[in-house]
């Protein structure tokens, strides 16, 4: 996640501010039936799509901001609360005849007594339609996604929907929607859309959430369709895939208020960032499932989401990162002042050798990471006959033993590359091994590391064990 911030995000839709007065309540009304509530504090945030952009700057992106707000003592408020997280606002535009959203949320009790709010659904004039497509044209260069948080306040209108929609598909930009109202096709031909299930079932005109899903990917001309469920989690639809229902993981639910802003950020992030549908499913779940533990709207930072990727591993879909993912992990374990072990072999034929290598070496740190070897490396090096096992059947092998934490698969040709990526605080090899031979020993020691071999348990290798298979067959 440490590369977040080689992002750079355009952010269009309808900004709001949100506003929360704190109070206590000790009596009813006499003037009504209704509770008195003292205020005894306020503050105010960036809501609708401005909670889009506080999420990814929260997370440590670059964003732009297109939107139109009016020219009122609001709208100056929610531009200064933009430029405080450092936004840029250039696509930002005012208007003298339309008010400035704002939701006031009045809480006591621990909980949301009422909302006001302070609102047009007046659609924007053609002179601001002009102004917002030409800041897009003039800038889509900038941008690595178009994120779309439509509110329906007016801002969006089906003109700008089309022009940005058509622009992205030219430039192959990912251009990921929040939807609103009863009609979907104004956003046809995006890359994706992220409703809630109330949305999803009332836009589809269906009562079955895998049918409407599955109608939008065709109708819409959709790569993917996210259907967020509240505290039942998030529904992938794909045209290649059965749905994936991902389950909620949250402890305790205090305000669900900007949640599906923060599932839009996280989706925008890690598509970009190079996540299958699927990983981008479990990472945004993850967000959702902070966000919604906390009152008001909020965001999520890196190191919330890093927090529970470590430290809950059952939320990875496996032990089995890609370099680039496995840097990331790294360096944030390495800031929990853990002591990170690095190893790496074929692991052809799993054997007690093998274990016993990989036990000892975890006794040495806190996070065990296993170096596999790809099939074209094991050729190179133990010739045309192996592997045995494919290296993902390897790799999936490895993760499945409680001493690996981590499990990468590299060529011969990336060892050192890797070693100096990750900077392990110990290197191990096996004691068959001479330590001038230990590829990254210099590399290792160079930064105060440590190189360790472990003794080997005599008469045992793979080699060993596939002679005697032949010469038993």
């Amino acid at each position: 996640m440490t590369h977040f911030s080689n992002h750079t995000f355009l952010v269009i839709g309808d900004l709001m501010l949100d506003e929360y007065l704190w109070g206590d309540v000790e009596r009813i009304s006499p003037e009504a039936p209704v509770q008195i509530v003292n205020i005894k504090s306020q503050n105010h945030t960036l809501g609708g799509a401005g909670n889009v952009v506080n999420n990814l700057a929260s997370l440590g992106v670059k964003v732009y901001v297109a939107s139109v707000i009016g020219n009122d003592t609001i709208g100056t408020a929610l531009k200064n609360e933009l430029e405080k997280i450092k936004v840029n606002t250039d696509g930002l535009f005012f208007a003298a005849d339309r008010p400035t959203t704002k939701k006031t949320r009045v809480i006591a009790l621990n909980q949301q007594m009422m909302r006001l709010d302070y609102e047009t659904r007046k659609e924007i004039s053609e002179d601001l339609e002009n102004k917002i497509i030409t800041y897009i044209e003039d800038n889509l260069p900038l941008f690595d996604a178009i994120l779309v948080s439509d509110y329906a306040k007016g801002v969006l209108t089906t003109r700008i929907l089309g022009k940005i929609i058509t622009i992205c598909k030219h430039s192959n930009k990912l251009i990921l929607v929040d939807p609103k109202g009863k009609e979907f096709t104004k956003y046809k031909g995006a890359t994706a859309i992220t409703p809630n299930k109330k949305e999803a079932l009332i836009a589809s005109g269906l009562e079955n959430l895998e049918e409407a899903g599955k109608k939008f990917l065709s109708e819409l001309d959709l790569e993917a369709v996210f259907i967020t469920r509240g505290k039942g989690g998030i529904s992938l639809f794909t045209k290649d895939n059965s749905p994936i229902n991902v389950s909620a993981r949250v402890k305790e639910i205090y305000d669900i208020s900007g949640a599906g802003d923060t599932v839009l950020a996280t989706l925008g992030l890690a598509i970009t960032s190079g996540l299958t549908y699927f990983e981008a499913t479990m990472l945004a779940n993850i967000a959702a499932g902070i966000v919604i533990g906390k009152v008001g709207t909020a965001t999520v930072s890196q190191e919330e989401l890093l927090d529970v990727l470590v430290g809950d591993m059952p939320l990875l879909p496996s032990k089995v990162l890609e370099i680039k993912r496995l840097k990331q992990v790294v360096n944030y374990l390495k800031a929990q002042g853990k002591r990170i072990v690095f190893t790496n072999g074929c692991f052809d034929l799993l054997h007690t050798g093998h274990i016993h290598l990989l036990k000892e070496s975890k006794k040495l740190g806190d996070i065990l990471i296993v170096a596999l070897d790809t099939d074209e490396s094991v050729r190179i090096l133990k010739g045309n006959s192996r592997p045995i096992i494919g290296q993902a059947e390897r790799a999936q092998i490895l993760s499945a033993l409680d001493c690996v934490d981590y499990v990468t698969i590299f060529s011969t040709d990336e060892l050192k590359h890797l070693i100096k990526g990750l900077k392990p605080d110990i290197l191990t090899k096996g004691a068959d091994y001479k330590k001038e031979e230990v590829v990254g020993k210099d590399i290792v020691e160079g930064y105060g590391g440590e190189v360790i071999l472990i003794p080997t348990l005599q008469g045992i290798s793979s080699s060993r064990l596939i002679s005697k298979i032949i010469n038993n067959g």
